[in-house]
């Protein structure tokens, strides 16, 4: 099945943030992990169900998929239909609980 994937102007302005940070560091550390991300979403095109849910306390239950790339970034993203929504993209080395 073939997915429409949405990106939400919230996680296209934290992806954004996340490699504006990077790239101060290392512009090819940047670009990699902007691809990674890329590719990752592309990926929910073909395949939104593979990935496990987001299990926390104050989420509810069964709303959002989870997908970590390189243990460092959280894309969370829902799937109604054939449409993913990707609504965060978070470095998971910050603190994240601000959405619970």
């Amino acid at each position: 099945m073939n997915y429409k994937v949405i990106v939400s102007d919230r996680a296209a302005e934290m992806l954004s943030r996340h490699i504006s940070f990077i790239s101060k560091v290392s512009k090819k550390a940047a670009r990699k992990t902007k691809n990674e991300i890329v590719e990752a979403i592309k990926k929910l095109k073909r395949d939104a169900l593979v990935y496990p849910f987001f299990e926390q306390e104050f989420i509810p239950k069964n709303k959002y998929h989870k997908c970590v790339i390189n243990k460092r970034y959280l894309l969370l993203y829902q799937v109604k239909d054939n449409v993913v929504f990707v609504e965060y993209i978070v470095d998971t080395r910050e603190d994240y609980y601000w959405l619970l």
